[in-house]
Formats: C-alpha cells, sequence, structure tokens
C-alpha cells in the first residue's frame, strides 16, 4: 500500500506494479465498513469494479486504467471537467476513483458495482457528512449482513429453511481456518460417495447411514458456495468443481441405492436409470428455454405476468418452489425414503416426484413461449444449436437440406424423429433391423431439425427432444435385451454422455461457448450414439458382447470428455460461473 499525491503521482505508481498484478484505488477520507470494501476490492469474477470512493482494476483492464488516470490528470490540469458532466458520475461519487470508473466505462471496459445494501462507503467532504457516516457505521453490523448475504438470495424452501440458518455459520467457521471452497466441495462429493457406498450394502444399517449421510452431503453442498459468497473466493476450478459434483453425487447415490437393492434380491437398475434420464430431461428443459431467452429484447407474456404477480404473494413463492422438486427436497426426501423404506420406494417416488415437477415447468414454458412476443438473437440461436449436440450425420442431412418447410418446423422434425426413435425401441422385436432403421429415420429428421438457426418461439424444444431420444433409447434397449449387466452399462454410458451435456451447459452459461467441435465429432453427437446403440442391439442380440460394447462405449465417452472438460476448466479461459439463482 502506497500513497499518491494526486491522479498523476497514482498513474507513475501504477507503472511499477508488475502487469500481472490486480490495483486498487482508495480515497484517503474513505469511510465505510470493511465488507464494503471487500465487495468493490476483492471480487475475482470482474475485470473492475467499484464503490463510491474506491476502485480495483485486474491486469486485463490496468492499461485502461492509467489511460484513464492520466485523462484524468490532464484534464484537471487544463482547470476543465474529467467527463462529461452529462454523463459523469452521480455527486455523491465524484472522487478520483468514482471519475476513473466512469472513464474505464467510456472505454468498454465493464465496472461492477456492486448493491451495498445498508453497508456504508463514502467519502465524507465535511464534518456533518462524516459525522452521518460513522453513526452508519456504528448502526450497522457489517459481519451480519456478511453472512446473510452469504446465502443464495433466490433458493428451494428446504434449503432456505432448514440448512440455511446454520450452515452460513459453519461457511464463516471455514474461511477463519483457511478452508477453501473448493475443499469444502470436495468433502461434500466424498460423503456423498461414501453414502452411496452405505446404500450399497443393502442392510437397514446401511441405507440409515446413507440417509444420514446425504443429508450431510447436501449441508456442505450449500457451505461451499456460502463460503465462496462469504469469503469472495471465486474460481474457474470451483466453477467446475460446483457445475458437475451436484450431478456426480445424485447419480452415484442412485447407483448404490440399485446395487443396495440387487444384493437384496430386488434388481431395479432400470428404475435407477429412469429416474437419472428423467432429471436430465427436466434440467435440459430449463437450461434450453433459458438460453433461448436469455437476451430476448421484449417479453409481453401474459403467463410471465401472472408469474410475476404471484411471486408478490409470499407463500405461493415457496408452493411454487416446493412442487418443482429443487435439490433440497429432492435431496431430502430421497434420504428420508432411504433410511425408513426400500430403494424401489426410493426410485418410485422419485419418479412421480419429477414427472410432477417436469410436467409443471413443461406446461409454464411452453404457455410463457406460444404467449411471448419477443425477437430471438443470434447468441440464442447459436446457444440452442450447441445444447442440440448435433454429430457429423445429422450435420451431413442439414448441409444437403435447407430446414424443415413451413409445415414442419424444428420442434415438430425433432419430436417426429424422437417418436419414431423411441417407438422402435420400444415396440418392434428386441434385435430387429427395422430399429437400426428408424435410427437413419431418426438421423434425417434430427438433420432437417437443425437445417435452420433455431430463431422461432418453440426452437427451444428441440434440445430437449434430442436428449429424450438418446437417453430413453439407451435405457429401453438395456433394459429388453435380457442380458446380465445391461442396464448397469447402459448407465455408465448414459452418466458419461451426461456429463458431457452439463459440461455444455456450463460453458455457454460462462460466456465461452460449447466444447471444439472435435469433441462432439469424436463422440459422434447425439444422433451418432443413438444409431450406434441401435445397431449393437441389432447384431449383438441376447449376448453378452452387449453389455461389453455398452460398457466400452462408456468409458470411451467418459475418457475423451472428461480430459477435454478438465483441461477446459483448469485453464484460464474457464470462466468463473457460480450458480446463484437456479434451484438445480
Amino acid at each position: 500500500m502506497v500513497s499518491a499525491a494526486d491522479a498523476g503521482d497514482a498513474a507513475a505508481l501504477l507503472t511499477d506494479v508488475p502487469a500481472e498484478h490486480r490495483v486498487a484505488l482508495v480515497d484517503p477520507r474513505f469511510v465505510g465498513h470493511l465488507h464494503a470494501l471487500r465487495l468493490g476490492l476483492t471480487d475475482p469474477r470482474f475485470p473492475a469494479a467499484t464503490v463510491p470512493g474506491a476502485l480495483t482494476a485486474q491486469p486485463q483492464a490496468r492499461p485502461a486504467l492509467v489511460r484513464a488516470l492520466e485523462r484524468t490528470t490532464a484534464a484537471v490540469g487544463a482547470g476543465a471537467p474529467a467527463v462529461d458532466p452529462g454523463t459523469g458520475p452521480a455527486p455523491g461519487d465524484r472522487t478520483v476513483p468514482g471519475r476513473i470508473a466512469v472513464e474505464l466505462e467510456a472505454e468498454g471496459v465493464a465496472v461492477q458495482r456492486p448493491a451495498l445494501g445498508s453497508l456504508v462507503a463514502a467519502v465524507p467532504t465535511d464534518r456533518d457528512q462524516e459525522a452521518a457516516a460513522v453513526a452508519g457505521l456504528v448502526a450497522v453490523d457489517d459481519e451480519a449482513v456478511r453472512l446473510r448475504n452469504a446465502v443464495k438470495s433466490r433458493d428451494g424452501f428446504f434449503t432456505t429453511f432448514c440448512i440455511s440458518p446454520y450452515s452460513r455459520y459453519i461457511a464463516r467457521w471455514c474461511a477463519r481456518r483457511g478452508l477453501t471452497p473448493n475443499q469444502v466441495t470436495t468433502a461434500s462429493l466424498i460423503t456423498a460417495l461414501i453414502a452411496a457406498g452405505s446404500a450399497a450394502t443393502g442392510t437397514r444399517g446401511g441405507y440409515i447411514a446413507a440417509g444420514i449421510l446425504l443429508l450431510v452431503s447436501f449441508v456442505l453442498d450449500c457451505t461451499d458456495g456460502q463460503l465462496a459468497r462469504y469469503s469472495l473466493q471465486y474460481s474457474t476450478m470451483g466453477a467446475w468443481l460446483d457445475a458437475t459434483f451436484d450431478r456426480a453425487k445424485e447419480y452415484a447415490y442412485y447407483a448404490g441405492l440399485a446395487i443396495g437393492a440387487a444384493r437384496g434380491g430386488d434388481d431395479v437398475w432400470v428404475l435407477a436409470l429412469g429416474a437419472m434420464v428423467l432429471q436430465a430431461c427436466r434440467h435440459i428443459v430449463d437450461f434450453s428455454f433459458n438460453e433461448a431467452n436469455h437476451d430476448s429484447v421484449a417479453n409481453t407474456s401474459p403467463t410471465a405476468a401472472l408469474s410475476d404477480a404471484l411471486d408478490n404473494v409470499g407463500w405461493t413463492v415457496w408452493v411454487r418452489r416446493i412442487i418443482v422438486l429443487p435439490i433440497g427436497e429432492r435431496w431430502a426426501m430421497i434420504a428420508v425414503l432411504t433410511a425408513l423404506t426400500t430403494p424401489r420406494t426410493v426410485f418410485y417416488a422419485l419418479l412421480i416426484g419429477c414427472a410432477l415437477a417436469a410436467t409443471y415447468t413443461l406446461v409454464g414454458r411452453l404457455l410463457r413461449s406460444v404467449t411471448r412476443k419477443a425477437r430471438r438473437t443470434e447468441r440464442a440461436a447459436r446457444a440452442l444449436a450447441d445444447l442440440a449436440d448435433s454429430g457429423p450425420l445429422a450435420q451431413a442431412v442439414a448441409s444437403l437440406v435447407h430446414g424443415p418447410k413451413r409445415a414442419l418446423t424444428a420442434p415438430a422434425a425433432a419430436l417426429i424423429g424422437t417418436l419414431v426413435m423411441v417407438g422402435a425401441a420400444l415396440f418392434l422385436p428386441y434385435g430387429s433391423w427395422l430399429t437400426v432403421v428408424s435410427a437413419a429415420v431418426y438421423v434425417v429428421l434430427s438433420g432437417f431439425a437443425v437445417a435452420r438457426p433455431l430463431r422461432r418461439a418453440l426452437d427451444w424444444l428441440v434440445p430437449p427432444f434430442f436428449r429424450a431420444a438418446e437417453y430413453v433409447t439407451i435405457l429401453v434397449l438395456a433394459a429388453r435385451s435380457d442380458v446380465p449387466h445391461a442396464v448397469p452399462a447402459a448407465f455408465g454410458l448414459v452418466s458419461a454422455v451426461a456429463y458431457h451435456h452439463y459440461d455444455t451447459v456450463y460453458r455457454i452459461r460462462g460466456g465461452t461457448g460449447a466444447p471444439p467441435r472435435w469433441l462432439v465429432r469424436t463422440i459422434g453427437g447425439h444422433e451418432g450414439r443413438t444409431a450406434l446403440v441401435a445397431v449393437l442391439a441389432a447384431s449383438l442380440t441376447h449376448t453378452s458382447g452387449f453389455t461389453t460394447a455398452l460398457t466400452a462405449l462408456a468409458v470411451a465417452v467418459a475418457l475423451v470428455v472428461l480430459v477435454e472438460s478438465i483441461r477446459f476448466w483448469v485453464s484460464s479461459s474457464a470462466p468463473a460461473v457460480h450458480d446463484e439463482g437456479e434451484l438445480a
């Protein structure tokens, strides 16, 4: 920390700081809460940030900061305002940091201005202002504010009222002992894996321990995000761990329940895979709809207006959040039923609950889409195309046609293809080569669906239809094969593919785009994998080779996807994405 006499001196001092370091400018007259400074100066997610009287810049914004300081110095020396009075900062922030923030924005640098709420951050210019600022400091406990802000502003009922009231204190305990969010995330994963192992014992004691450990894992899962917000420790590695470990924990637990049930003579692998498929399809509906409307220029949907009105009635908010069965409610239900009942009962409850939740959200999304007048952007169309996960076969078909005619929209083509593929897997004799013919039809219709940019009102349905076609086809063919261990192998394959799809979602959310095209081509795209499984089922009918082939395919997909995903998420280009609003 060094003191500068003026803006010119500050610019000179900045040149002596290594270019890879973050720097901050703070007015020496600053009066405020320590947490206000933390919010303004230590959050790593933004290139620049400011609170009244203080400004920080990351290395990428350092050149613009030096230029802004030099312009401010020159303007003040000439007796001119540093910024246009019509666009300058508010009178309360006419300090050097406040003026520099406006200069940075003029250069196109995004400057974050965190909401301070009741926290004080001011630069008093007389005794009365100083007295008022000091009074504000005394009146507000910034540690209490910090703890309160560590909790998500939007979360499920169970998490809000049964977990967060005490998990925030666990987060503070971790912060004071130097623990990082990544360490807590890893502890949550390990705890969930131990829970899955306990369930796999197939004993009542194991099931009780599994239920308890699953709840402990969820508490830690809440704590890691609260610790990140409490201590402002956001990182690219943390983004990757947070984005993937929830699904890994849940699916591993499903597998543990299935193994435990098998030890007791009850085969529930089909139910376990069905629960995973339903949950993954629920998520892609949410992801696809949100990306399609991420930056729409208008929202005139009466359904959205009704939803906003209901949000103003307190009890309806919690009822609606419970109905969608978010991760807190879902894990609580799984934990309690595991301890008290059987794995089969757990999966029945899970399938029924998730099906009702999926119906509720899908109907709401459809009503919003058909009553909404909004122009979809190129970014939205690109995101939907990436979420579609089309491989070389569908892309080849798309290059030969001009897209579906007016009578056959993209969602209609995708839906027909899905019905043909899933219907063939369900109703044709198992092992029939007509299933392969149906897969070829599915490939062609998949190409038709993505031949044109996905900009229409219901085009966000295309990725969910493709997910359902691929996952359900794998599930049905494995279940109908009567080959030992085919369904567990299919569980592994769907897990690997689902990881790829979640990885795609979080890359898009971070603004870095989808995984590279070579990766999608290498693992075949949704239509290529679906067709391959259909060919394997027809050519390896009722033989253990089908299980071996599914296992080999699962391992191959997992290796390629994981290696590329790890490479990306530990690289410097990975975004620090943190889930602040989704209920998962």
